[in-house]
């Protein structure tokens, strides 16, 4: 099948995403606008001068950005806004679901109360265009202390809560080190992720599934390395939610032509695409997806295993993933000469 009809079903396609973090989708001018909104001074002069500055050597140098960016982020409407936009873009991108990540610590830790963001978050998923649910993630730079207290800092709002994850710089913070915050998470039922095997070795992609008793590997790319720790992957069909434009930003990978995405497929592992941070690194779902269909490329096959994935990953009920499932199927079948696209 030419490109130019892979790049139409990719866009087009039914998917959900499972690896946002909701605060890597301020884009510079609503960082501007807010920064004007609620009189934050800020560091660049402009929108250009901001997205200049996006030129990350490696994740700490985003991340120094990343924080700054979240400083205009001040009250309930703020987060509200910042949250539809991203809603907007998603689904112009045909994403059905979302799993949304947000950071609590990265606010209170200003001043910025618990309620005040996860209420502006979730107002704006009950009122979006598409199905979103949230998952609290924990600033693995910061202590198990303050994971702790954020969580107790939750427990009020757990109703507006699937799950946890565990993000931020993964150098020499190993999963283990939050072993206990994740045990009582587990206890409350929430669903477990976390960031693995990005920068870090693979040795924490095992820390994660053994100690935390994740469901998801957020990244997980790194895994080829370890041919004993693929095999497990494959065998127990534990997702990847892997974002290709961040990985390539980030020097995970030189270009995108050296990506794994592919061979991670060929694997028989459950791959997903995402897009992480997309203000800041270089685009939403569909961008990912056509950044991967020009360069590894990507058979129509391998886009319905991708599509289905991200569905099969989610936390959703049975009832609801299978009839998104049903709408990836339907639309696979419905593509001239669709026998090619389901193989």
């Amino acid at each position: 099948m030419p490109n130019h009809a892979i790049r139409d079903i990719v866009q087009r396609m039914p998917k959900a995403e499972l690896h946002i973090h909701i605060e890597g989708s301020l884009e510079p001018e609503l960082i501007f606008e807010l920064a004007r909104r609620n009189g934050v001074a800020l560091a660049y002069p402009s929108v250009q001068a901001l997205r200049a500055a996006y030129a990350f050597t490696d994740l700490q140098s985003f991340l120094d950005i990343y924080y700054a960016g979240a400083s205009v982020l001040l009250t309930e409407q703020d987060f509200y806004d910042m949250t539809a936009a991203y809603l907007a873009r998603a689904h112009a991108d045909n994403v059905l679901h979302a799993e949304i990540f947000f950071d609590p610590q990265t606010h209170t830790d200003r001043g910025v109360p618990f309620e005040t963001v996860i209420n502006g978050i979730w107002r704006a998923c009950q009122e979006g265009p598409i199905s979103a649910t949230l998952i609290m993630c924990f600033l693995r730079h910061l202590s198990e202390e303050d994971a702790m207290a954020t969580l107790e800092q939750a427990l009020p709002f757990l109703d507006k809560i699937i799950g946890v994850g565990l993000d931020s710089s993964e150098r020499g913070h190993p999963p283990e080190k939050f072993a206990r915050v994740f045990a009582r998470c587990r206890e409350l039922g929430l669903h477990l992720v976390a960031h693995a095997g990005e920068e870090g070795p693979p040795a924490y992609i095992e820390t994660a599934l053994d100690v935390l008793q994740v469901e998801r590997i957020d990244h997980g790319v790194r895994c080829l390395e370890d041919p004993a720790l693929v095999a497990r992957l494959a065998r127990e069909q534990v997702a990847l939610t892997v974002c290709p434009l961040s990985n390539v930003k980030l020097r995970v990978f030189g270009e995108m032509n050296q990506h794994n995405l592919i061979a991670l497929l060929d694997a028989g592992l459950a791959a997903t695409v995402n897009s992480d941070d997309p203000a800041y690194f270089g685009g939403y779902m569909n961008a990912n997806f056509l950044a991967v269909c020009d360069a590894l490329p990507l058979t129509a096959g391998q886009a319905r295993r991708l599509a289905a994935n991200s569905f099969q990953a989610s936390f959703l009920a049975p009832a609801a993933k299978q009839a998104f499932l049903e709408q990836v199927d339907q639309f696979f079948t419905a593509l001239p000469g669709h026998a090619e696209a389901l193989t």
